[in-house]
């Protein structure tokens, strides 16, 4: 079955957040598994069973209950999100196999650009020296996943000390530009998907939909 990627641009969250539903409950036995590649606003998200305590002073940013799983994060500009809607008994993956997948494909990016990063089994995500630079939440419906990864690019951090990130009290968190690699969250996503391609055992060579060889948004 077909794969492709897509690089969406800075888009607002809610409606992208109703887009994945759509997309995830109009899906037939054949529709295309997709990688939504995007940046968002500012905004907190909170999870199912997010702790609202957690959002310590949210401020003028909006903070959205939505249907993943975890606690609460920030996402804003400079941070790299990707969406993969994966048909998981299609590519025979387990709900600890997706994080995982994900996880190592964010691993191997790090690597990639000279950075020792780790995943935690207590914690998903990935860490370098213990700072967070990376974190998972996903929602698993008619056996199909939504929501997704979000990477730290080249972004202002202040906004996750208003928060327990995760719900980690003091977690400190870290971007790919303090620890020395200079991308935007464009080129990020060019050399992550190759990565995500093959741990999520997509078919064939990466396929980007709507957009150009420069990444522009569809």
């Amino acid at each position: 079955m077909s794969a492709l990627a897509r690089w969406l641009g800075r888009v607002e969250y809610v409606p992208t957040w109703r887009a994945m539903q759509r997309y995830t409950d109009a899906r037939g036995a054949d529709g295309a598994d997709e990688l939504w590649c995007l940046e968002h606003p500012p905004v907190y998200t909170l999870g199912m069973n997010a702790d609202p305590s957690h959002v310590l002073s949210a401020g003028d940013v909006p903070v959205v209950r939505i249907d993943r799983g975890g606690q609460v994060t920030y996402h804003g500009p400079g941070q790299l999100v990707v969406y993969p809607l994966i048909d998981l008994r299609r590519r025979g993956l387990g709900v600890r196999d997706l994080v995982t997948a994900l996880e190592s494909a964010l691993i191997a990016l790090a690597a990639e650009l000279g950075i020792e990063a780790v995943a935690r089994r207590d914690a998903p995500g990935v860490y370098v020296a213990g700072r967070k630079l990376a974190s998972i939440g996903l929602r698993i419906r008619r056996g199909a996943s939504y929501h997704g990864l979000a990477l730290n690019v080249a972004m202002d951090l202040g906004p996750f000390a208003h928060i327990n990130p995760c719900g980690f009290a003091g977690l400190e968190v870290v971007d790919l530009a303090r620890l020395g690699a200079a991308l935007d969250p464009s080129a990020a996503a060019r050399r992550l998907v190759p990565h995500l391609w093959r741990t999520l055992h997509l078919p064939g060579a990466v396929v980007w939909a709507g957009a150009d060889e420069g990444g522009a948004a569809r």
